[in-house]
């Protein structure tokens, strides 16, 4: 029996924490070779560098990290995002272990591709980005910007990706669109994101046990809060051809029954 009061609410705190850790760690064991060369070429450089060799490190490791981020992190965040819809959707005690590594297999095929996609994309934009950095300042905000709202439609990928059964380029597609279609929406995402992520830097202790796993479950919530309501639009509409159609019908009625009078 679960306790209640004080007690019981620590108790239901503590255990969020420990579903929080628990995918959080499985998500960076899975993504090991990501993480290794993202901490190894970004944040390992000797004291003694120079600047010019630390940003050809910098370069280097990024590339690294983009041809490998298909094949490992994104997986692994697709099995992330499968247990943060079990628990929004609230099935909060799922078996963490086997609901991951499900997520992970059923997943690979698809994330790896649309890994491979933002991979390209964002590097493009990137790379865009540092070169009219420079030149233009307008086409380096624009970049920016772009770089953004592809982050956001990333969360969206994922969310879809967990949530849907469609083909990978419909994912794509229409992670874009509902990013773009939401702005509010997506904006509350990047910032919860970004709070989240600054924290993390600010106090590094919870980059490996609750960066990723709060980033999933917010990302989403906020998701999902779109589902319903475009659900609940389609209800709605649905509702109102069948009246429509009821109406029409009626009105056949009524002017056949003239037509016999």
């Amino acid at each position: 029996m679960e306790p209640k009061g004080l007690v019981g609410g620590l108790y239901r705190i503590s255990e969020w924490i420990m579903r929080l850790a628990v995918i959080n760690i499985l998500w960076l064991v899975c993504s090991i070779p990501f993480v290794f060369i993202a901490w190894s070429g970004l944040l390992a450089a000797p004291a003694d560098t120079t600047d010019s060799a630390i940003t050809s490190q910098v370069y280097a490791t990024l590339i690294m990290m983009a041809v490998i981020a298909p094949f490992t992190l994104f997986p692994a965040t697709a099995a992330m995002f499968t247990i943060a819809r079990k628990w929004v959707m609230g099935e909060v005690d799922v078996p963490m272990f086997k609901t991951f590594f499900r997520g992970y297999k059923e997943n690979y095929l698809q994330s790896m591709i649309g890994g491979i996609f933002y991979s390209l994309v964002l590097g493009i934009m990137i790379i865009d980005f540092i070169v009219y950095q420079d030149q233009f300042n307008l086409f380096s905000y624009l970049y920016l910007a772009i770089c953004l709202l592809l982050v956001v439609s990333l969360f969206n990928f994922f969310s879809m990706l967990v949530h849907y059964h469609m083909k990978t380029f419909q994912l794509l597609k229409n992670a874009i669109l509902i990013t773009i279609g939401r702005p509010i929406r997506s904006f509350s995402t990047a910032v919860m994101a970004a709070a989240v992520m600054y924290f993390s830097t600010q106090y590094t202790f919870l980059i490996p046990f609750f960066m990723g796993s709060v980033i999933a479950y917010l990302s989403f919530w906020n998701f999902h809060l779109i589902y319903r309501k475009l659900q609940d639009q389609m209800e709605n509409e649905k509702k109102k051809a069948e009246e429509a159609q009821e109406n029409e019908l009626a009105d056949l009625k009524d002017s056949e029954r003239d037509r016999n009078q």
